[in-house]
């Protein structure tokens, strides 16, 4: 009963965060989220824990597939190409771990990954505000 109404508070707190969150914060915390699943990810390895490691290695591509699906080729260019190549690495690497069962592929995607959230969380948010408020041209997303 307990965990339920913990996880019904988390599930909460995540919809107001969400309602009051910028794209930035948004895409920040896709990233956070990936992380966590890669990191549940790994230990379900570890124990053999084969179904939890499918849901969580699922859940993390999926985001993973987010974070590829909204970038804009018109605006950022090459560093939109590389990402889009980076985050297809990624997924593939995600379908090697859960064949082979390694976590030496889910501790590459997540050390990618957290290079390009560190990335990410480095816009300084003066950056940010004239981004979203059009003042500049949008910076390409994820």
């Amino acid at each position: 009963m307990y965990n339920a109404r913990v996880k019904n508070y988390q599930k909460e707190a995540l919809k107001t965060r969400i309602a009051g969150a910028d794209r930035y914060e948004i895409i920040q915390m896709l990233m956070a989220g990936a992380l966590e699943r890669l990191v549940y990810a790994k230990v379900a390895i570890e124990k053999r824990q084969f179904e939890a490691k499918a849901e969580h290695i699922s859940r993390a591509s999926a985001i993973l597939e987010a974070l590829r699906g909204c970038l804009d080729f018109n605006v950022g260019g090459e560093v939109t190409e590389n990402l889009y190549a980076l985050y297809s690495y990624m997924l593939d690497k995600l379908v090697d771990a859960t064949i082979e069962n390694n976590t030496a592929y889910v501790d590459e995607v997540s050390t990618l990954l957290k290079e390009i959230k560190s990335a990410w969380d480095a816009i300084p948010f003066d950056v940010r505000a004239q981004t979203l408020n059009g003042n500049e041209s949008s910076a390409s997303v994820g």
